[in-house]
Order: structure tokens, then sequence, then C-alpha cells
């Protein structure tokens, strides 16, 4: 059952067309992959369905037990608040100098907002908001522990190794309780180890918590050891799209890589 529906995403930047008439469809439950050489418009995809842009063309509906929203039109906050759509960054943007607990619990905003009655609640120390923030720590502290990294609690997430970084970020964003996870490029700079224990996170997530996960990646042993189904884009326009055997043996999906030339391809 489809989670996510785009429909015929178009996006130009001037005189480039940098999402061209793009439609795919992300299962619930399931890890979906949009991969496709550096330029082929999957960040911007992404920066569709989470807000940082707007569409020319095109439709993109999340909808699950009967709600449905549709992303084109809402203010970006408001996809992270009311659709439950939450994701990562291929550059890592975490704060730097709050420790790595204080992070999740700046995931958790809204609700210690809305507990504290817009500060009021908060100042006055009522049993309303003290009960929200005990809960947000220990979601905080659920989440350091679904990685491996409740004792470094207290250090500064700047000061954290790359690979940490990476889970901490993943960390955060389930802290928003999300529908559908967007990961832009975790396993980049990672090593093989690293990428071994992300993947095996991702797996995690999707299959013990329910989430729908969106990934890009470069790392195609990643790719094809988790997804469940694979979106390709070449130049902004989607090539194919299968199972990874599917999608390996693709001939388009060939060319996009290799560059090779078609009768190369087909023989």
């Amino acid at each position: 059952m489809s989670l996510l529906t785009v429909e015929h995403l178009t996006i130009r930047f001037g005189g480039l067309v940098a999402v061209d008439d793009v439609s795919f469809a992300a299962a619930d439950r399931k890890i979906t992959a949009i991969i496709g050489p550096n330029g082929a418009g999957k960040t911007t995809v992404f920066n569709c369905l989470t807000g940082f842009y707007k569409p020319d063309v095109g439709r993109m509906m999340l909808s699950k037990d009967g709600q449905e929203w549709l992303l084109e039109r809402m203010e970006g906050f408001r996809i992270s608040q009311q659709a439950g759509v939450a994701r990562t960054f291929q550059n890592i943007r975490l704060f730097p100098k709050m420790t790595v607990l204080e992070n999740l619990l700046v995931a958790q905003h809204n609700v210690l907002q809305a507990a504290s009655g817009f500060s009021i609640a908060g100042l006055l120390g009522l049993n309303s908001y003290r009960t929200a923030e005990r809960a947000a720590i220990e979601l905080a502290r659920h989440w350091l522990d679904r990685v491996g990294m409740v004792h470094l609690a207290n250090d500064e997430a700047g000061s954290l190794p790359y690979g940490a970084q990476r889970r901490l970020e993943i960390a955060r964003a389930m802290c928003t309780g999300p529908r559908l996870l967007c990961l832009d490029e975790p396993a980049a700079g990672l090593n093989p180890a690293e990428s071994a224990a992300l993947a095996a996170l991702v797996r995690r997530i999707r299959d013990e918590d329910g989430v729908a996960i969106l990934l890009i990646e470069h790392d195609m042993s990643v790719v094809m050891e988790i997804s469940d189904r694979i979106v390709v884009l070449d130049h902004g326009r989607k090539i194919a799209e299968g199972t990874p055997d599917q999608v390996r043996d693709d001939p388009e999906v060939i060319r996009a890589y290799l560059g090779a030339a078609e009768d190369e391809v087909a023989s």
C-alpha cells in the first residue's frame, strides 16, 4: 500500500529543468531508494517533498490511516509537524555545541512547546510540562540506546566521530515520530563496517518501527542490500523503477551509470 504518491513532479530553475515529469510511489513500511548519477535530481526531489522547494507542476500526496496530505500545498514546517515527514541531509546538520541528548530534545520542541503553554507552564514548572519533559528525555534515551550512543549523551555533538554523527542525525529524525523518513546519502563518508552498521539500523527502523523510508544513496552495496524498491533518475527524468534485481539488469540504468553505447549494452 502506497504511503507516498508522487505524480508528474516537475521543477525548473530558470532554463534548467531539474526534475522532469517524475512519478513514483513509496510503500508503507518499505525502503524505497532513489538513485542516479550526480546531477540526476535526487536531492531536488527530497527538497520538494520536505518543502524547501515548491514544484512547478505535480502532486505529492502522503496518505495513511484514512488521512491525506498534499505536500505541495503545505508550508515546510507543516510537512514535518502534520504529515510526519522527517529527513537527514547529505551534509550533517547537527547542533555541534549542544550535547548529544540536547540535539534529540530539540527535535521534540513542538511537543515540549505545546506542553509548556508556549513558555508559561514551563516557567511555572507545572506538572503537565514536567511530564512532557520526562517523556521527551525518555524518548531521546531510547533512540540513543537504539543507535548505541547512550554513553555519549553528555558529549558535544560536534566532538563525535563522523559515523556517530550520522547515526545521531537518524536518531534525531526518529524523535519526531515520522511516518516517512527521508535519508539523503546517510552512508556518505563511512567506511565499510560503518556502512554495514548503518544499513542494519535502517532495516531495523523499517522492520521494528514500521516507518517507511525514502533513501538517496551512492553506495550501491547499501542500496541493493536494503531496498525493497528502487527508482532511478538521470538528468531529471525517471529511467527505471523496480526491485533491486530488475534495476541492476536494466539497460537504461547500465547506460546512465557506465556511459555505454546502446549497441554495447545490448550485446
